[in-house]
């Protein structure tokens, strides 16, 4: 599936082998380099509307995560220090070595290790819609009747979490289970085109992915402990905390003051994916808070 820029012209894609495996990615535009992180059950497709907005002014980098999408299954490395050491590989392997990276979802909690463990690399982090282990994900993972009640509980924690269990239920059902799980998540459900969906079907069932997409989640409790030690260290770049006024709303904002010391936060008319429900809107924020504004 290809990914356009401002222009119409396909991005460049293609594989560089980096910290013992391979990641496929996409380049386009110019300017200073910015690094989009996709979360789950996503791929590097997630960020095709937000991506033209960017071009004018940006080298865009659109990877995909370690076993995710087409860059290449792996059997170990799903922590977010290994994901976000993956990345600092690849963007000094491309040549650049101060960069603005942005995270939705998993991808995130993976931009937060990035500019946590390379500080001297990245210039600014926007952290958009994610709970980061450690600091709100434990909580979220607790039912009560009241969040039952509200639809405010996330239930495919504890299912990812058994072993074996959700790649035998999910494996030949992978399109009815991902369409159920980012309508669920979405405010704009019809925002959610079957380009979208197939893309993600398509890579969920190549070998590997789907085994890659479950241990990210099932990484979580090791990541709770790396970002508590990392937190003694406040970030030092700017952040900028993005909520779907739908889905997470300050949430982002408030994790981020308890790990960096310049946070700015912006809610989006959105529900979970405002790449995809609100791409004009959310590309403009990235950019207010690239150029200095608030």
């Amino acid at each position: 599936m290809y990914v356009h820029d401002h222009l119409g012209q396909p991005l460049t894609s293609a594989r560089r082998s980096v910290n013992g495996t391979t990641l496929h990615y996409r380049t386009g535009g110019q300017g200073e380099p910015v690094v989009l992180l996709h979360g789950a059950p996503k791929t590097s497709y997630h960020w095709r509307d937000v991506v033209p907005y960017l071009t004018p002014h940006h080298t865009v980098i659109t990877p995909d995560l370690r076993g995710f999408g087409d860059s290449a299954p792996a059997a170990t490395g799903f922590d977010t220090a290994t994901l976000a050491d993956d990345i600092a590989e690849l963007m000094s392997a491309l040549g650049f070595d101060s960069y603005r990276v942005v995270g939705e979802d998993w991808g995130a909690a993976v931009g937060y290790r990035l500019a946590a463990r390379h500080p001297g690399h990245v210039r600014q982090l926007v952290y958009q819609e994610a709970y980061l282990a450690g600091f709100g994900w434990e909580e979220m993972t607790h039912l009560s009747a009241e969040r039952v009640a509200a639809g405010q509980w996330i239930h495919h924690i504890g299912f990812f979490f058994q072993p074996d269990v959700p790649e035998m239920l999910i494996t030949g059902r992978e399109r009815q289970f991902i369409d159920h799980w980012m309508s669920q998540e979405a405010h704009h459900v019809d925002a959610l085109s079957a380009d979208f969906l197939d893309e993600y079907v398509r890579c969920a069932r190549l070998p590997g992915r789907l085994r890659a997409m479950l241990a990210v989640y099932r990484a979580s409790l090791e990541d709770a402990e790396l970002n508590r030690a990392a937190a003694r260290t406040p970030l030092p770049m700017p952040v900028l905390a993005v909520g779907g006024r739908y889905a997470m709303g300050g949430d982002p904002a408030r994790q981020m003051r308890e790990v960096a010391t310049d946070v700015r936060e912006v809610l989006l008319d959105a529900g979970h994916h405002p790449a995809q429900e609100a791409p004009r809107e959310t590309a403009e924020a990235y950019r207010e808070f690239f150029t200095g504004g608030r």
